[in-house]
């Protein structure tokens, strides 16, 4: 019997983590699923537990390929995808038992044009205490500048229906991170938002390999989606007026280094400020701050350790 709903599941050495994410999906209250996993060129034995809780579950199908990246893994499993709906899940992340049910009741009658986005939680090492986050309304009149800003919901947290990602493209397989971001923002843009005000995602961080621990990479690629919409939709970036682009492009990437840089986390913070300077924005405070990115490293850390973090209006870094 065809599924309803389609789960894409890229799977790069999460061995350890697999079980207990393919458990949160056998643990949902709707069943008429499949999980496709797609080992994606793992090194340690993720093909074989998968195999075997496939052996154990016909709704789970496991697919191999060569190391190519999430994105290009979870197109793999897009390309086998039978559903009407779509949700992803990473192998070392977890749903509410409910996340099915809740978020396809959001799209029922609008299956092929509306794409619904939950509350989700951080858990797991260095992430003791971390309080559930629920996204805003998106689906207001600025809803493009808004999405331009960033998606606050992680790849885990949304579904869609499989027409729409038919109609308007898979994962960019170019970026190596945000390519989830990319993708929200291309759908976000041209069809309905559903916010279901619940949390229902869990990202679980560990201490293995993660995409997300290598944050000047994410925000690297952040801006590139950015400039790739921005791109691609003229008439928007016109819209918007230069100051405006800039002020969401450029000021959101030197947001994330003042971010890192008051973390004490250096080795990110200074290529993004670096990448600021070059692009010629910021005012005359944020550039006292970002010039020490030029000094050799252990000065920039003497430096550091000198100043005194400001209040929030002190510098232009803004929200996220």
């Amino acid at each position: 019997m065809t599924p309803a709903i389609s789960i894409v599941m890229p799977c790069y050495n999460g061995a350890r983590h697999l079980a207990q994410s393919v458990a949160s999906v056998q643990a949902q209250t709707r069943g008429d699923w499949e999980l496709i996993i797609v080992d994606d060129g793992s090194r340690d034995d993720s093909w074989q537990v998968m195999q075997a809780l496939a052996n154990a579950d016909p709704r789970i199908v496991p697919l191999q390929q060569t190391n190519a990246g999430a994105a290009a893994a979870r197109n793999t499993g897009l390309a086998r995808a039978r559903g009407r709906l779509l949700a992803f899940l990473d192998s070392d992340d977890t749903w509410h038992p409910e996340f099915l049910e809740r978020m396809s009741a959001a799209l029922a009658g609008r299956e092929d044009g509306a794409l619904a986005y939950c509350g989700w939680q951080n858990i797991g090492v260095g992430r003791e205490g971390s309080k559930p986050f629920v996204p805003p309304d998106y689906e207001t009149t600025d809803k493009v500048e808004a999405l331009l800003g960033g998606c606050r919901w992680p790849i885990h947290g949304a579904m869609l229906g499989m027409a729409a990602i038919r109609r308007h493209g898979a994962f960019d397989t170019a970026l190596s991170s945000c390519m989830d971001y990319d993708l929200w923002l291309r759908l976000g843009s041209v069809l309905p938002l559903v916010r279901v005000p619940e949390v229902l995602a869990f990202y679980h961080f560990h201490d293995g390999e993660q995409i997300t621990k290598n944050r000047s990479r994410i925000a690297f690629n952040h801006l590139r989606a950015q400039r790739k919409f921005l791109a691609a939709n003229p008439d928007i970036a016109a819209r918007l007026g230069r100051h405006k682009v800039r002020d969401i492009t450029d000021g959101e990437l030197l947001h994330r280094a003042y971010t890192s840089y008051w973390k004490g986390d250096l080795l990110t913070a200074r290529p993004l400020f670096r990448a600021v300077m070059k692009s010629g924005y910021g005012g005359a405070k944020d550039w006292l701050y970002m010039l020490p990115a030029l000094l050799p490293l252990p000065l920039h850390r003497l430096l550091l350790n000198t100043r005194r973090r400001p209040n929030a209006a002190d510098t232009r870094s803004k929200s996220s």
